[in-house]
């Protein structure tokens, strides 16, 4: 909060927050999630809905730890804003949370969500090889098939430019994906330029000395 010169008024600062109900099949809300989302935005707000299954709402500064207490309370996750990881893009389809690897995909947001990088970094995951979540499209993939996992990077939904990741590693486990994932995001952190898009890190580093970085 800050005094406006020549003025007694004083002027709100705000937060934004990127916002959902958690990393589940597809982006869903309950009601009381949207209430308690109204409690903390004025009345004029406008929320922006983007591709990521996310909602982003803008906070006054001096209600943002209140609002993020609240929003843990009724199921709501919560993200910075910026060059930061994003939470996974899941797929909208199902057969059931086990089968569809759903603990997996929640234990790796959990992980790399909110992770800060040169440039925002959008993960996606999808249960099965149909690939609903598009995986092969985003920044990092990750695709299950039967018991085992498929590992993609450099994928890039849009424009002139617009190509599928590549494969890093399939017939991963679990711990064994979180452990590639880590490193990938140290080695962008480490040799990725201010600003710099993942995809073209990956084109300018070099996807086979990203692999070499890995030990694969």
């Amino acid at each position: 909060m800050k005094m406006a010169r020549g003025e007694n008024t004083l002027i709100k600062k705000y937060i934004p927050l990127a916002v959902n109900g958690g990393i589940g099949f597809g982006s869903k809300l309950k009601p009381k999630q949207l209430a308690v989302l109204g409690e903390y935005l004025d009345e004029d707000s406008e929320i922006e809905l983007t591709t990521l299954q996310q909602l982003i709402v803008q906070i006054p500064e001096e209600k943002i730890e209140e609002a993020k207490r609240r929003f843990e309370e009724v199921g709501l996750s919560h993200y910075p804003v910026g060059k930061f990881v994003k939470n996974l893009r899941t797929c909208n389809f199902c057969k059931g949370e086990i089968e569809e690897g759903m603990p997996v995909a929640k234990e790796l947001n959990k992980r790399i969500a909110g992770q800060e990088v040169p440039f925002t970094l959008r993960p996606a995951y999808t249960g099965c090889p149909i690939g609903c979540g598009e995986p092969l499209m985003n920044d990092i993939g990750v695709m299950k098939d039967h018991d085992e996992y498929e590992l993609y990077i450099g994928g890039h939904p849009k424009g002139r430019e617009a190509r599928a990741g590549q494969l890093v590693r399939k017939n991963l486990n679990p711990e064994e994906l979180y452990q590639l994932v880590d490193q990938i995001l140290d080695i962008y952190r480490e040799n990725g330029k201010k600003r710099e898009k993942f995809y073209r890190f990956v084109d300018r580093f070099g996807f086979e000395q990203i692999k070499a970085a890995l030990n694969l």
